[in-house]
């Protein structure tokens, strides 16, 4: 049978404490140090950049109504925006209608509107999803000629507190470029 006798007095404790709480700040002190520098190398995915336009819910329809009656003018401009994933019968798998649903005037009534997209992953998504997407208005063909956003991201987002969009105002003036 091993018997270990310890001796204490005050030296040794203090001693014991001493070198226990240097062990804890030099831990503590890592800790933050690799925190600090992991955090500054980080990339910030919110950066928007700047020839990408932000569409709300309140300038959605009539930025719609702009950009299907001046089509020649929006080829090539880059929106980024948020829906839900809306399909009819006859689109391809790769394509979807980023929606929203807009308030029809003195009822309670809404229409779906929205843009006609494309994205080789659309089929991820399932109709009433929401996601926001970023992509490039071209030149399609659904039943006559129409605006296709050609989706460069997508991603899943929860659904806003401001899901309706209004209709188009009277004082909206169409322009080139959509800011």
């Amino acid at each position: 049978m091993f018997v270990f006798n310890v001796k204490l007095n005050s030296k040794s404790i203090i001693k014991f404490s001493l070198i226990l709480v240097s062990i804890i700040v030099v831990v503590f002190f890592i800790i933050s140090l690799y925190k600090i520098l992991s955090s500054s190398f980080k990339v910030n995915d919110e950066i928007k950049e700047p020839d990408v336009a932000y569409l709300s819910s309140d300038e959605y329809t009539n930025v719609l109504k702009s950009v299907y009656e001046n089509l020649d003018t929006y080829i090539g401009q880059k929106i980024c925006f948020s829906g839900y994933v809306y399909r009819n019968l006859d689109f391809a798998d790769n394509q979807f209608v980023l929606a929203r649903d807009m308030v029809v005037q003195g009822s309670s009534k809404t229409l779906i509107v929205g843009f006609l997209c494309s994205h080789q992953e659309a089929s991820k998504f399932s109709d009433g999803v929401w996601v926001e997407i970023t992509g490039e208005i071209s030149r399609g063909n659904y039943h006559g000629e129409v605006p296709i956003i050609k989706v460069i991201k997508i991603k899943k987002v929860d659904k806003p507190t401001d899901e309706f969009a209004c209709p188009p105002d009277s004082t909206y003036i169409p322009t080139g470029i959509i800011y």
